[in-house]
C-alpha cells in the first residue's frame, strides 16, 4: 500500500519552495473548514474539519498559507504520482487520489526493502512528492504497515510487516476501529464481544465472523491471519454517487438551482462511466442553511426513476431537474443543493424494457467522447448548456493557487 504524504499541502508545496518549511492548509468548498493540514499544522494540534473562521488568528499568529481547494492541480498530480508507481509493479490498483495498491508477488522478499526504498525515492525526484510504504502479505496487512510507516515515521518510509519479528505485538497495538474496512457501527459491535484490536481478530474464528457479522468481515479476519482473499471491490463496493456543493452565495430562484443540479447530474455521471456502470433512478436534495436563527430550515428531496438504467448526461440531468421543480418552493434562500444516483448495476447487465429504450450505441459513443475530450484538453472543454455559463452561485474559492499543470498560462516561469 502505497500513500502520498499530506498530499494536498505537498502538491502545493511543490510548486512553491518558500512554503517548504510553514504550515500549509487547505480549505473545503467555499473556504469554510480545514480539509487538509501539512504536518506543522497537525503538530499544532490544529483538527482535521476546523472551521476556518475560528482558528484564523491562530493560524495567522504561526504565519500559515491557507488555501482554496485547487482540484485541478491535485488531479494531474496523482496522475503523475500513479504512472510512476506503474512503471515498479505489472499490476497497481488505484484506491484513492493520494493511495494505491502495488502488487509484488514474484519478487524476492530478501530485496523488497529495499525495492519499497527505490519506489519511494524515484517517487520523490519524478513527481516531488512524497510517499510512505507499507509492505505485508494481503491489503488489509499491507494497510496496517503504511499506518505504521506514517505514524512512527519509518527511516526510508518503508515499513515491511512481514519481516518484524514479533507480529502478535504489532498487532495488539492497533486498535480494531483502524483497521481497513472496519466502521464505527462493526468496531462497537467487535468490542463488545471482547475483540479490541487487530491482534484479537486474526485469532478470531473466520466461520464466527462471517455468521456474526458477514463474509467481508470473515475475509478481513483470513486477510489478517495472511491469507490474501479480500478485492479492492469487497470494501469499496459504490451502491451510489453522490455529488454536491454548497452554493458561494444563496440561491432564491429556480434558475440557478437548475444549473447547479445539473452540473453535478455531469459530475456524477462522469463517476458512473468511469466505473462501467447504469445507474436506475437519481435523488435530487436542495436545501436551506442550517446555521441562521433568523431563516426556517427548509430541506426537501425527489427521486426520478429510469425505466431503463442508463449513464448518458442527458438523461441524469433531464431527471434531475424534473425533481427540482417538483420540490422548489419560492421564499427560501437555498444554501446546497446535490444529487445522488441509486440502483447501480454493471453496463453490462442492464434490464431491458419492451416499452422503453435504453442507451443506444450511438449515445454509449457520444459521451466517450466527450469524456475523452474532457480528460485531455480540461473539465467543461465540453459541457452542457443546462449547467450554464457564469455560474454566480458556485463555489467561492478565493484563494486558490495557480493550476501549475493543466493550464499554459499559469506554467511555472524559471528565470
Amino acid at each position: 500500500m502505497v500513500d502520498c504524504d499530506n498530499f494536498y499541502p505537498n502538491c502545493e508545496k511543490n510548486f512553491m519552495p518558500a512554503w517548504k518549511d510553514r504550515p500549509v492548509g487547505v480549505l473545503s468548498n467555499n473556504d469554510g473548514c480545514l480539509v487538509a493540514r501539512s504536518n506543522e499544522l497537525k503538530e499544532a494540534g490544529i483538527p482535521m474539519g476546523a472551521p476556518y473562521f475560528k482558528y484564523r488568528e491562530q493560524l495567522q499568529a504561526m504565519n500559515a498559507v491557507i488555501v482554496s481547494s485547487n482540484y485541478a492541480l491535485y488531479g494531474d498530480m496523482s496522475s503523475r504520482v500513479m504512472t510512476t508507481l506503474g512503471q515498479f509493479s505489472p499490476d497497481i490498483e488505484v484506491y484513492s487520489i493520494d493511495e494505491a495498491w502495488l502488487d509484488l508477488s514474484g519478487f524476492d522478499p530478501a530485496t523488497l526493502d529495499a525495492y519499497g526504498r527505490e519506489i519511494v525515492t524515484t517517487t520523490k525526484r519524478h513527481t516531488g512528492i512524497p510517499i510512505s510504504m507499507g509492505i505485508a502479505p494481503t491489503k488489509v496487512l499491507a494497510k496496517i504497515a503504511n499506518r505504521i510507516c506514517k505514524r512512527r515515521k519509518i527511516p526510508g518510509h518503508v515499513f515491511n510487516l512481514g519481516s518484524v519479528e514479533n507480529l502478535d505485538v504489532v498487532l495488539s497495538t492497533i486498535d480494531v476501529g483502524d483497521i481497513w474496512g472496519i466502521g464505527k457501527r462493526w468496531s462497537k459491535k467487535l468490542r463488545a464481544s471482547g475483540i479490541y484490536n487487530a491482534r484479537d481478530l486474526r485469532d478470531a474464528d473466520p466461520e464466527r465472523m462471517r455468521k456474526q457479522f458477514n463474509v467481508v468481515m470473515q475475509r478481513i479476519t483470513l486477510e489478517l491471519q495472511g491469507f490474501p482473499c479480500l478485492g479492492f471491490e469487497d470494501i469499496q463496493t459504490k451502491k451510489q454517487i453522490i455529488a454536491s456543493r454548497s452554493f458561494g452565495e444563496r440561491v432564491k430562484s429556480l434558475g440557478p438551482l437548475l444549473e447547479a443540479v445539473a452540473m453535478h447530474a455531469t459530475r456524477a455521471g462522469e463517476k458512473l462511466r468511469a466505473q462501467g456502470s447504469v445507474c436506475g433512478a437519481i435523488q435530487v436534495s436542495i436545501r436551506t442553511g442550517r446555521h441562521n436563527p433568523n431563516e426556517a430550515y427548509f430541506r426537501e428531496s425527489a427521486l426520478a426513476k429510469f425505466p431503463v438504467a442508463t449513464a448518458d448526461t442527458r438523461r441524469l440531468i433531464k431527471g434531475a431537474c424534473q425533481g427540482v421543480k417538483q420540490i422548489y418552493r419560492k421564499g427560501p434562500r437555498y444554501a446546497k443543493a446535490g444529487v445522488m444516483l441509486l440502483d447501480i448495476s454493471p453496463a453490462q447487465m442492464v434490464q431491458g424494457s419492451l416499452f422503453e429504450t435504453g442507451d443506444s450505441t450511438r449515445s454509449a459513443a457520444l459521451m466517450a467522447t466527450v469524456d475523452q475530450i474532457n480528460q485531455f484538453h480540461g473539465r467543461k472543454t465540453l459541457f452542457f448548456a443546462r449547467e450554464g455559463v457564469k455560474q454566480a452561485w458556485s463555489m467561492k474559492r478565493s484563494m486558490t493557487t495557480p493550476a501549475y499543470t493543466t493550464r499554459w498560462e499559469d506554467i511555472p516561469v524559471v528565470s
